[in-house]
């Protein structure tokens, strides 16, 4: 959803969705055990958010990026950061979510959000890069508001767990 600030955006990005742009623009979104991962420039003022799902799918050439996999998500915002004529090492990088949302007793077995921050650890590896932030795993949601135009991005995470005869 993109609403108007004064001389601005606001943009709240749901699960498998991403933004990148520039100027007087907030990013909000709401994470459980999706990843967020932040990227900005502190020179150019530019920058995007994405917020992966699942780590990867193994996608088939012939079919689109999905912003819902971690590895297609980077690419989706490395093909507006190559546009924009910069590089991914230009740009400060902060890692956000990948947390349990059950009790322990109702965890599941395939454990997304620990598959979720092991593949965002392995992506920064992968690209040679470092986060000069991060809040990932633990229990509760978070909440983000990434301003571009500064880089800053504030956070407010909930505490407890939801068991399974709960209601968000």
């Amino acid at each position: 959803m993109i609403k108007s600030l004064s001389g601005g955006l606001d943009i709240f990005l749901q699960p498998g969705e991403w933004y990148f742009g520039e100027g007087n623009t907030r990013v909000r979104t709401t994470l459980g055990s999706c990843v967020a991962i932040v990227l900005w420039h502190p020179v150019r003022r530019i920058g995007g958010m994405c917020l992966y799902m699942l780590p990867s799918r193994g996608r088939p050439s012939d079919e689109p990026l999905n912003g819902r996999y971690g590895d297609e998500a980077l690419e989706l915002l490395l093909n507006e950061i190559r546009q924009a004529g910069t590089r991914l090492q230009e740009y400060e990088l902060k890692l956000f979510g990948g947390a349990n949302m059950f009790s322990p007793e109702t965890r599941r077995d395939d454990d997304v959000p620990s598959r979720n921050v092991a593949f965002a650890r392995e992506l920064l590896q992968r690209y040679r890069l470092r986060a000069v932030a991060e809040s990932l795993g633990g229990v509760g949601y978070r909440q983000l508001i990434f301003d571009i135009s500064t880089g800053d991005v504030w956070m407010r995470q909930g505490s407890g767990a939801l068991n399974a005869n709960e209601q968000a």
